[in-house]
């Protein structure tokens, strides 16, 4: 049973206070856990207006059907903040 991690860095050049920052990703944040299965949280640079670490968890029944489901909902993030993220996936297979 693969479980996949996804990490990823987003710089954020609109964004001029904390609030910007969390309204924007909060939107972005809920469209993207409810066109997908994966659970979403920021994970790091709380404090930094300009800049959001997000980490994104998910299990599903194959390592292929899972990295297009990421691809997929790390797009759907990229859209909701008009910009391109840097990110890293991790898949671990649990048995």
């Amino acid at each position: 049973m693969p479980i996949i991690f996804c990490s990823l860095e987003l710089y954020l050049p609109y964004c001029h206070s904390l609030k910007d920052k969390r309204n924007a990703l909060r939107k972005a944040v809920e469209r993207a856990r409810s066109r997908s299965s994966f659970s979403i949280s920021e994970i790091g640079h709380q404090d930094t207006w300009q800049r959001a670490r997000l980490g994104a968890v998910s299990i599903g029944p194959n390592q292929q059907k899972l990295e297009q489901l990421a691809e997929k909902m790390i797009r759907n993030i990229e859209m909701s903040l008009g910009i391109d993220a840097d990110y890293e996936i991790e898949i671990i297979d649990y048995d």
